[in-house]
């Protein structure tokens, strides 16, 4: 086992106070993309959830349907319902939209950080996941 790095891949670079402010902004933006890629999920399986629900409203006979908003059910139309449905799927398909925009935007700062960070300290610092 070898724990001694061969000095081509050591730096002996000092941390000022703008390294440790990059590695800070780096590992922020890496927390938030994290959340954002969860949140996602998350909207991508309530999106399934509502596909299935307006197949089961489109198959129904045009009775009341029950509605469930939060932890509550309520009475209401097929069409009501249809339409709820549509107006969410609606809402939904916005966030990925703003959350993929918002991906985007911290993978180009994450790249220019990158960019700073192993420029100035190589392979003595580790910024991609494993």
């Amino acid at each position: 086992m070898d724990f001694v790095k061969p000095a081509e891949e050591e730096s002996e670079a000092e941390v000022r106070r703008v390294d440790q402010d990059n590695i800070n902004k780096f590992a922020r933006l890496n927390a938030r993309l994290h959340e954002l890629r969860d949140e996602r999920e998350l909207i991508k399986k309530s999106l399934e959830r509502l596909d299935d629900a307006s197949t089961e409203l489109m198959m129904a006979s045009g009775d009341k349907v029950m509605l469930l908003i939060g932890e509550s059910f309520f009475d209401t139309t097929e069409d009501a319902a249809t339409e709820f449905c549509e107006e969410e799927v609606e809402r939904m398909s916005e966030l990925l939209e703003v959350f993929a925009e918002e991906e985007a935007t911290i993978l180009e700062k994450q790249a220019e950080l990158k960019k700073v960070l192993y420029g100035r300290f190589g392979k003595s610092i580790q910024l991609e996941e494993k």
